[in-house]
């Protein structure tokens, strides 16, 4: 088979994969999105069936489909940003800050307010509520309609009263 008919046929499940993840079916989105990847791996289809299987609490395996991503295609910036997400659900706040900084100077990263608020996120955690503030406005600077980065600022508001 030619590489752009397995790239149409990954395209294909990956989209099928992705409606089946937003209606709540993980379990067939994971078969797709593996399917997905046997016929034409893509950093995209390795990410989202990480954040599939963040869904479900398997955090370790979520982490090793990003490396994979990132494996493929190094400059796209959705699994360096999704790395350091899974490591604040760990608790691993400080381990995180690399991947979200890894993420904003990512070539290919069309949500940079995700890696800030995030990044945000892991200041609180550390207690550098200064640096969270900052990330909190640049997300809200790039975004601003984005509500968690809005509620990460009303969060340090009260907790500095």
């Amino acid at each position: 088979m030619k590489e752009k008919e397995r790239l149409a046929i990954a395209q294909d499940l990956f989209k099928e994969a992705y409606e089946h993840q937003m209606e709540g079916e993980l379990e067939t989105a994971i078969e797709l999105y593996q399917r997905s990847i046997l016929a034409y791996p893509t950093a995209e289809a390795h990410t989202f069936l990480a954040w599939t299987f963040s869904e479900q609490g398997r955090l370790d395996e979520a982490i090793a489909e990003c490396k994979k991503a990132i494996q493929i295609d190094p400059d796209f910036g959705n699994p360096y940003n999704d790395i350091g997400a899974y490591l604040i659900e760990k608790s691993q706040h400080e381990e995180a800050i690399p991947w979200f900084l890894k993420a904003l100077n990512a070539k290919r990263y069309e949500n940079p307010h995700f890696a800030h608020c995030n990044l945000g996120r892991a200041y609180v955690a550390l207690e550098m509520f200064g640096k969270a503030r900052e990330q909190f406005a640049v997300a809200l600077k790039l975004r601003p309609d984005y509500e968690p980065a809005r509620q990460g600022l009303q969060f340090l508001k009260t907790l500095i009263q």
